[in-house]
């Protein structure tokens, strides 16, 4: 049990665990595609990202101090995590979308160009096509409720800890 204790690193994962779960939900709501594996896939609203390292930043507060070195340390460690999560991860996504519409158009090209016999015909539908990922990473409001549920669940964390005394 002396990991409980560890008040900083229990509300970051408890953090990422419940970002990741309500994202089922979330996406019912917002009338999107939903299905369980949705808990487990990058990407969606809220950033389970944001929600770790605000987490961590509120407990490290909270337990040190908003300017203990701990605080900056995360910080910094946060801005980058978001920052990726929003740009490169996002446009990473965003290149697998269109490079899945290409391989989408030159299959459909290539069967109205070139006649295939009946047996090539089979033998491509048989064969088993292959995406990229294209939810990777996150838009900026996806973050902004990260950060609210990862500062929310770090203050839950704490009630929880302090009532059962592993504080």
């Amino acid at each position: 049990m002396l990991i409980l204790s560890n008040y900083p690193l229990v509300a970051a994962f408890a953090a990422i665990t419940f970002a990741q779960f309500i994202k089922v939900p979330v996406a019912f709501l917002l009338r999107r595609k939903t299905t369980w594996a949705l808990a487990t896939s990058t990407g969606g609203m809220p950033s389970s990202h944001s929600a770790a390292v605000s987490a961590l930043i509120t407990a490290l507060a909270l337990e040190y101090g908003v300017a203990s070195p701990f605080v900056a340390i995360a910080s910094t460690f946060g801005a980058i995590v978001m920052f990726d999560s929003m740009g490169v991860r996002r446009q990473s996504g965003e290149q697998g979308i269109l490079l899945n519409q290409l391989m989408v158009d030159f299959h459909t090209l290539s069967k109205k160009v070139v006649k295939l016999s009946h047996e090539s015909m089979s033998l491509v539908d048989e064969k088993k096509e292959r995406h990229l990922k294209e939810y990777l990473g996150h838009k900026p409001i996806e973050v902004f409720f990260g950060i609210l549920t990862g500062i929310g669940v770090a203050f839950i964390t704490r009630a929880i800890l302090t009532y059962f005394s592993f504080l």
